[in-house]
C-alpha cells in the first residue's frame, strides 16, 4: 500500500468517502427510521414528542445517502449502473418509502385531526418499507445479487434485522431526547427488541461464510484471526452494556441513557468495518473490484476538488445543526 502512486491512490479515497457518507446515513437516519417504526406502540400526545425528537434532523440526515450514491454514482459509474440494475425494485421501494414518510410528517400535523392516526400509520409504513428495502438490498450485495434460495434467504434475514436494529436505535434516540413516561417507554422498548436483534445478528454473522467464501479465508486463517477477535469481541460487550443499562432503568434517571445509543452505534460501526474488510477490494463482490470499477484518473482528480469542498461543509453543517437543536424534546407544534 505504502508504494502506490496518487492515481491507484485516488479510487481507495473516492472509496472511503463513499464508506463514510453511507455509514453516516445509516447511522443518523437510522435512528429516525426507528423512531418511525416505534410510533405505533406510543399515546397520540407521545407521537408528537417522538416526532419532534427527530424533527430537526431527520431531512438533513439523508444528506448522506444522497452524497454516498452521488460519489458511487460519478466515481464508480459500472458499479453503479450494475448495482441499480439488480437492485431496481428494491431502490423504488425505499425511495416510495421515504417519500412516504415525508409526506405523512408534514400532514399528520397540517391535515385536519380526523385524519391524524392515517398520517401517523403512513410514517410507520414508510419507515417499514424503507427500512427493509435496505435491508434487502444490503444482503442482496453482500450474497453478490444471488438469486437462488440462499441467496434470497440471506436478503430476507437481513430484511428483517436491520428494521430490528433501526429500532433499538430509534429507543436509544428517545432515551436521550426525551423524559418521563415516554423515556421510560423507550427503555422497555429497547429492552424488548434488543435479544431478537442481538440473535438475529449473530445468525447473519454465522451465515455471511455460506454466501461469501472468502470471508472464512478472511477472518479465521492465521495470524489474523487474533488481530481481528477485538472486533465480535466489541460488539458482545457492547451488546452488553445496552442490556446492562435497559435492565437498570436508575442508570437512566441518573442521565447515563446515553450509552444505549452510543453502544448501538459501536455495533453499526463495527459492523460496516467487518463487512467492508471482508469484501475489499471489491465494490461489487466477485465482479469489480475498485480499481476496474474507476473513471481515469484525470477524471478523478477533477471530481477530487469537488468533494474536498463539500464534504467538509456537510460535516460542518451536520455538527452545527445538532448542537442548535440538542436538548429534550417536547411535543410538536406549529406556529
Amino acid at each position: 500500500m505504502l508504494g502506490m502512486t496518487w492515481a491507484q491512490w485516488l479510487p481507495l479515497i473516492f472509496l472511503a468517502v463513499m464508506g463514510l457518507a453511507l455509514l453516516t446515513y445509516v447511522i443518523l437516519d437510522g435512528y429516525d427510521l426507528g423512531v418511525g417504526l416505534l410510533l405505533p406502540l406510543a399515546d397520540d400526545s407521545e407521537k408528537d414528542t417522538m416526532i419532534n425528537s427527530i424533527g430537526p434532523f431527520w431531512d438533513a440526515n439523508e444528506t448522506w445517502l444522497v452524497l454516498g450514491v452521488g460519489v458511487l454514482l460519478v466515481a464508480f459509474p459500472m458499479a453503479h449502473g450494475l448495482v441499480l440494475q439488480a437492485l431496481y425494485l428494491p431502490v423504488a421501494a425505499m425511495l416510495i418509502g421515504l417519500i412516504l414518510r415525508g409526506v405523512a410528517f408534514d400532514f399528520r400535523v397540517k391535515a385536519p385531526l380526523q385524519y391524524k392516526a392515517f398520517w401517523n400509520r403512513a410514517f410507520f409504513a414508510g419507515s417499514l418499507l424503507a427500512s427493509s428495502a435496505q435491508g434487502w438490498m444490503l444482503g442482496s450485495y453482500i450474497t453478490g445479487f444471488d438469486k437462488g434460495p440462499l441467496g434470497l434467504a440471506f436478503s430476507l434475514g437481513i430484511a428483517v434485522t436491520l428494521p430490528a436494529a433501526y429500532t433499538l436505535l430509534g429507543a436509544g434516540w428517545l432515551i436521550m431526547k426525551t423524559e418521563g413516561a415516554l423515556q421510560s417507554k423507550a427503555v422497555s422498548w429497547a429492552h424488548r427488541v434488543l435479544w431478537p436483534m442481538g440473535i438475529a445478528l449473530v445468525a447473519i454473522s454465522g451465515a455471511t461464510p455460506l454466501v461469501h467464501p472468502t470471508v472464512v479465508s478472511k477472518w479465521f486463517a492465521m495470524p489474523q484471526v487474533f488481530a481481528l477477535m477485538p472486533v465480535p469481541l466489541t460488539c458482545a460487550l457492547a451488546f452488553f452494556a445496552v442490556r446492562w443499562v435497559v435492565t437498570h432503568p436508575d442508570l437512566v434517571r441518573a442521565g447515563h441513557g446515553w450509552v444505549v445509543f452510543a453502544a448501538t452505534v459501536l455495533i453499526f460501526v463495527l459492523a460496516f468495518f467487518g463487512l467492508a474488510y471482508s469484501i475489499f477490494p471489491d465494490i461489487v463482490i466477485g465482479r469489480m473490484t475498485v480499481w476496474q470499477a474507476a473513471i481515469s484518473t484525470a477524471s478523478l482528480n477533477v471530481v477530487f476538488v469537488g468533494v474536498a469542498v463539500t464534504l467538509p461543509v456537510i460535516i460542518v453543517y451536520t455538527v452545527f445543526m445538532y448542537r442548535v437543536f440538542w436538548g429534550k424534546a417536547r411535543a410538536l407544534t406549529y406556529g
